[in-house]
């Protein structure tokens, strides 16, 4: 997948285009992306359109945190197997483009557009006024076809981001999953921690989320962390541990099951499968093990190990 991430650029092969934040990745976008990946077969580049912050963020000075990190992003667009990575500069020369010279110069002119599929909320250029009505009416002209796309839906409710959103808050991972297609993860190379879980005879792995990304309740979770292609069982906390530590640094902290090997500096995905119990401080580090006791044999016999 070739990553773009200039407003100076041209595609010299026909591309197929699917524009959006795609926050999640979920299976509405998955979706809509299976559409341009289908033009493959036609002998478009499949290409996805997005920018390079939220929408909110740079019109509503908004702290929205992301449910997936641009990071993150890559690596999904990479394995869905996306050909071609768009991550426009927004700014106010951007946030000025008006709708028909969006679709003119930079879909059709920069990133040689030949298709596109939408759904029937985009919008885009100036205030918003483009949407998916403007693109049809300018396919002719352009040259270029356009597919609109029903929004995915589940239990009566529209699949969103800010629907996945609302249950990663409240820690609903069994619906976070469905409404993704896989488990809401956190990714990055594994850091050094305070060790105390291996002084416990409980070796966790330890991840620093980015500052910019929603976090669950703090507290226990069933996981399972993947790293080179294999997927481990395990059991995570997410949280400060107000047990040993006065650091209010959130950390992703993850026991693998009947695992045994240095990890430091490897980069792996730690995704959330169930919630188990919130957050606690123990009045003394022998209350904090037989907790974690506790939850690691919770965790085998969820796992059914």
């Amino acid at each position: 997948m070739e990553i773009i991430s200039s407003r100076q650029f041209h595609i010299d092969v026909p591309t197929a285009v699917a524009i959006g934040k795609f926050d999640g990745i979920h299976m509405g976008h998955k979706e809509l992306l299976g559409y341009i990946l289908a033009q493959k077969e036609r002998g478009l580049k499949s290409t996805v359109f997005t920018f390079d912050m939220s929408a909110a963020s740079f019109f509503q000075g908004t702290d929205i945190k992301d449910i997936t990190t641009m990071s993150e992003k890559r690596i999904i667009f990479s394995e869905l197997g996306i050909d071609y990575l768009i991550e426009y500069p927004l700014d106010d020369q951007t946030a000025h483009i008006l709708p028909e010279d969006f679709i003119s110069d930079i879909l059709c002119g920069m990133l040689n557009m030949k298709y596109v599929a939408a759904g029937d909320d985009l919008s885009f250029g100036y205030k918003g006024r483009g949407n998916s009505d403007l693109l049809t009416q300018m396919s002719d002209k352009h040259g270029y076809e356009v597919e609109i796309i029903d929004k995915l839906r589940y239990e009566g409710r529209d699949i969103s981001s800010s629907f996945v959103r609302e249950v990663i808050e409240i820690g609903d991972m069994e619906l976070a999953a469905k409404l993704l297609g896989h488990p809401y993860s956190f990714t990055g190379s594994v850091k050094p921690g305070f060790k105390l879980g291996r002084k416990l005879g409980f070796p966790t792995m330890n991840l620093y989320p980015d500052s910019d990304k929603i976090l669950p309740p703090k507290g226990v979770y069933y996981s399972e962390v993947s790293f080179e292609g294999a997927h481990y069982p395990g059991i995570t906390n997410i949280g400060v541990r107000p047990t040993v530590s006065e650091d209010e640094h959130v950390s992703v902290e993850t026991y693998l099951y009947d695992f045994d090997r240095d990890m430091y500096g490897q980069n792996i995905e730690t995704g959330l499968i169930g919630f188990k119990r919130p957050e606690m401080r123990f009045s003394s580090k022998e209350e904090l093990k037989k907790m974690i006791d506790s939850d690691i044999a919770d965790g085998r016999s969820f796992f059914g190990l």
